[in-house]
């Protein structure tokens, strides 16, 4: 089996002309048409939501995806992964000491987040499958996370306008919501109130587009932060 480092922009063969970018990337992977081939093959992108849990590794089965460590608060753009039960495992980096393993079955075709929460003495797991559709130019698409074990459930809101996601539990994730691409301030508020739990200012969504915004950390510490991936653009 090749080492997923090197096969992870091999995106043609599945999406066509769809870039693909996870946990806040600004810039677009390019496609490369000579990249290697997995068929039939999946799509995961992985976020570090783990607030103590340091610098980190992650693995399906025994090959690292990662170049670089994956700090608090980012993650790994979509990469091609076989299908069928894989284990997925995060290591501090550098190191055999684990974070958090455990099985999972891919499927062909599909899109799929691994979210990593909680403490690293009892890290959580969330897999969730991404529906990724082209929303078309004239609209965003956004949906909201819950990764703070101790917050109350929380609402999506865009500062001065509509709320665009409700009573989000932890480790629950909500479908996406179609808005007018724009810039905004993004408000995670505690559930049916207009208390603001953390927010993100100033940040510009554009059409043909789809993200999500997680809240991570701890209401008891007042650590508690939300962040902003971008799950695809088409064009």
């Amino acid at each position: 089996m090749k080492n997923l480092q090197q096969i992870r922009t091999g995106r043609a063969g599945i999406i066509g002309m769809i870039c693909l970018l996870a946990a806040a990337f600004s810039s677009c992977s390019k496609v490369h048409n000579d990249d290697i081939v997995v068929t039939p093959s999946a799509l995961i992108s992985v976020v570090d939501a783990c607030p103590d849990a340091g610098s980190l590794d992650f693995f399906l089965d025994n090959n690292m995806a990662n170049t670089n460590p994956i700090v608090y608060g980012n993650g790994l753009d979509y990469l091609r992964a076989y299908t069928g039960k894989r284990t997925a495992t995060f290591y501090v980096s550098g190191t055999s000491q684990k974070i958090k393993t455990d099985t999972m079955t891919l499927k062909d075709g599909k899109f799929y987040t691994l979210f990593l929460s909680n403490v690293a003495s009892k890290a959580d797991y969330l897999l969730t499958i991404d529906t990724l559709t082209n929303p078309g130019t004239t609209n965003t698409q956004i949906r909201l996370v819950n990764l703070s074990p101790d917050a109350p459930a929380v609402d999506l809101a865009i500062q001065g306008g509509a709320t665009v996601a409700t009573n989000r539990a932890y480790r629950t994730i909500s479908s996406f919501s179609t808005i007018t691409p724009n810039t905004y301030t993004l408000e995670v508020r505690q559930k049916g109130t207009t208390t603001v739990l953390a927010s993100i200012p100033g940040v510009k969504l554009y059409g043909a587009s789809l993200y999500t915004v997680w809240l991570q950390g701890s209401a008891a510490s007042s650590t508690l932060a939300a962040k902003l991936q971008l799950n695809a653009y088409y064009y």
